[in-house]
Parts: structure tokens; sequence; C-alpha cells
């Protein structure tokens, strides 16, 4: 596995995954499947990994991390929102999930220190992420499209004129996680 200093890590949010109930079972198979993959970045050099903080696996990479700082104390959390005041139009759980998460991370804060305006700051947000990673980890199946697309799309690109790592973890990965 190459040495990956900073991963952007991101995937499907809950709703696109069916997932409305914080105890679904499919949220530890999911779980599970960012865990063994971060350890194998983490043995091979990973010190930071970046998250935009939405919900869905976002959160719950996010959640894998606050774990495997106890193990591996090398490895910190950076929140990077697209803007200012992201996520104060969620409900009260989700908004209290966000404030559990900033207080989880090493490192809080937006692109754009205004509130949304346009879509230019979420343009500015993914260009930032991907400048400041050296690869991305992100549980999205092709087949599947869903808002991960954006993202990835853009670091497609990318690896036209860079090294640039993607790594997916697709829907048959998390089958076969579940079957481990």
């Amino acid at each position: 596995m190459e040495s990956i200093k900073t991963l952007l890590l991101t995937g499907y949010r809950s709703y696109e995954l069916g997932i409305f109930q914080e105890k679904d079972a499919k949220i530890a198979i999911i779980k599970k499947a960012i865990k063994n993959n971060l350890i194998q970045y983490v043995d091979s050099g990973l010190e930071w990994v970046l998250i935009g903080g939405n919900l869905g696996v976002e959160m719950w990479g996010a959640e894998v991390i606050s774990e495997l700082k106890i193990d591996y104390p090398q490895l910190h959390l950076g929140v990077i929102f697209p803007f200012a005041e992201f996520g104060e139009q969620w409900n009260e759980a989700n908004q209290e999930k966000l404030v559990h998460l900033k207080q989880e991370a090493d490192y809080v804060e937006a692109v754009s220190h205004k509130p949304y305006q346009n879509p230019q700051q979420l343009q500015n947000h993914t260009n930032f992420l991907l400048q400041h990673s050296d690869g991305i980890l992100a549980v999205f199946d092709p087949e599947f499209p869903g808002k991960p697309k954006y993202l990835l799309d853009a670091a497609e690109k990318m690896t036209e004129n860079n090294e640039y790592l993607i790594h997916l973890i697709t829907m048959d990965d998390l089958q076969n996680t579940f079957y481990e």
C-alpha cells in the first residue's frame, strides 16, 4: 500500500442508503469496512483524515477515527466545512451529532467564512479538499450514483495531471465485509 499522509473520506449520505435510524445494522458494516481500510493506511503512514462533515459515511467515519485514535494516537481528524454555519438548518438530533463531531476533531475550519450564498462555495470546498489530500477513500459504487459522484468526478480529473489515489469501497466490498 502506498504511503498516504492525508486521506479524504467521503461517501453516501445516510438517506441515500435508506438509513434513517442510528441502530440500522448497515451502519456497523460500513464502519467495519472503513475501519479495515483506514488501518491499512495508518500502518503505511497515514496521519490525517479529512471530512466535510456530511451526515452518513463521513460522520460514521469520524466515529471510526475516534475509536482508532486510542490505538493509533498519530491519527488525526480534520473537519473542513464548505461554509460558515454549516448544518445549522439540521434538526436538533443531527445538530448534536455536529457538535460532537467538532469536539472529537483535531482541526475544524470552513473554506468559506460566510454562510451559504452560492454553489461556488461548494466547488471551492471540493477543490480545497482535493488539493489538501493525497487520496480519497469513498464508500461509493458507480452503479449506484449519489452525491459523492461530484467529488469523485473532480478527483478523477485531478488524476489526469497529478498522482492522486482513488479508493472506492463498493457495494460488493460491503457485502464481503458483512461475511467476514
